[in-house]
């Protein structure tokens, strides 16, 4: 029986681990022949050859989503190896919180270069094929920092939010393109960078409780929790569903907050 994906080509990008590689695994289990474009050349060359040798079809591509010209680079070689990019799945990104005032300029960009102006390159970069095949999906992983401002988090949100109308704006411009764009907002979910964290306290199982308690089923998301969603945007069960976000957050931003 064919996979929900069955021969797509799809990017995930950010890929070596994470909500990334959790994703990739999945669409490449559902059938899609997935490119995993990464900037750590060793996680990503490691999930790719994975996934290989279990049969599946899978390319790494070491990308910086920073630099245009190595995400054109990338869409090319996905090109060249298994045909025109279907889905683009921007997974990239990275934590930077501060305080305002205190923040350097260089944070600022690096966040903004990542999270939103590296979201924008790979979508720039796949539309004009998507557009002349007449189809496309393209999920973007926002974050409920879209919508919620937790202080001390700057200037994270702030990218969030312009993703979050980056995906809006794009779903809308090339609806009548048959493309559709969507995003994810996961709340808190069990990475590595969570792990990283808890580790960081005297007690790390009692910092990871207290994570798990601020929700209602008592436990954060799990990565492939978040892929199987992508997985649903990037299919053919979605095809009315564009510039929407879907929360994952197991209830947590809805909870009234004193």
């Amino acid at each position: 029986m064919p996979g929900r994906l069955a021969d797509k080509v799809a990017i995930v990008t950010g890929a070596g681990r994470g909500i990334g590689e959790a994703t990739a695994r999945l669409f490449a289990a559902e059938g899609a022949r997935v490119v995993i474009a990464e900037i750590d050349a060793a996680n990503g060359r490691a999930v790719a050859d994975d996934l290989a040798a279990r049969g599946q079809q899978a390319l790494f591509v070491e990308t910086d989503v920073t630099r245009p010209e190595a995400v054109g680079r990338m869409v090319a070689a996905a090109t060249a190896a298994f045909g025109t990019p279907e889905v683009l799945v921007n997974n990239a990104g990275i934590n930077v919180f501060r305080d305002p005032l205190a923040m350097g300029e260089e944070d600022w960009k690096r966040c903004m270069a990542v999270d939103l102006e590296g979201v924008w390159s790979c979508c720039r970069a796949v539309l004009p094929d998507m557009i002349a095949a007449g189809r496309g999906a393209i999920v973007n992983i926002a974050s409920c920092h879209a919508f919620n401002i937790i202080p001390g988090c700057f200037p994270y949100p702030v990218a969030k939010h312009g993703l979050l109308g980056l995906t809006r704006a794009l779903g809308i411009e090339y609806a009548a393109n048959g493309i559709r764009v969507n995003a994810i907002c996961p709340g808190y979910i069990e990475t590595q960078i969570a792990i990283d964290y808890w580790n960081g306290f005297p007690d790390p199982q009692a910092e990871r409780r207290r994570a798990c308690d601020l929700h209602p089923p008592r436990r954060i998301g799990r990565p492939e929790e978040v892929g199987w969603t992508a997985v649903f945007l990037a299919s053919d069960e979605a095809p009315f569903i564009n510039a929407a976000a879907i929360v994952i957050d197991g209830g947590r931003s809805v909870l009234y907050h004193e």
